[in-house]
């Protein structure tokens, strides 16, 4: 298993925040899981879009360290695994909402590119 040579070197709550819910994938997973509610990998994964196998994992993988997701087993046969947002993570939901608030003031992207999730979101406006 693949173990950095250094640890983070997060100085700022700033700084902590943005690795937890920054970057390209966290921010999608959270805002997907908070729209939808539980989903098994498979329903992430077609929300996602374009994401691959390996992304998706290694990013549910860091959410789930980091207590913004949950995951839960059922012992049955084939093996149902489903995800959801902790109480950290619906805590998160309105950052992300007020930075697309933000976001949509200053960048306008084609409908036709923009997530499902995020056209029913309070402030996505065309």
């Amino acid at each position: 298993m693949y173990k950095k040579k250094l640890d983070d070197d997060i100085r700022c709550p700033l700084e902590y925040g943005l690795s937890v819910f920054g970057g390209k994938w966290n921010s999608r997973v959270i805002c997907v899981l908070a729209n939808l509610g539980t989903l098994r990998y498979s329903e992430i994964k077609k929300e996602m879009g374009n994401i691959t196998d390996a992304i998706l994992t290694i990013t549910l993988k860091n959410l789930l360290t980091a207590g913004i997701v949950k995951r839960k087993s059922y012992n049955e046969f084939p093996l149902k695994v489903e995800y959801s947002l902790t109480e950290k993570g619906t805590s998160v939901v309105p950052i992300l909402q007020n930075i697309c608030k933000w976001s949509n003031a200053f960048y306008k992207e084609a409908d036709e590119l923009t997530m499902s999730h995020c056209k029913k979101c309070d402030y996505h406006q065309n």
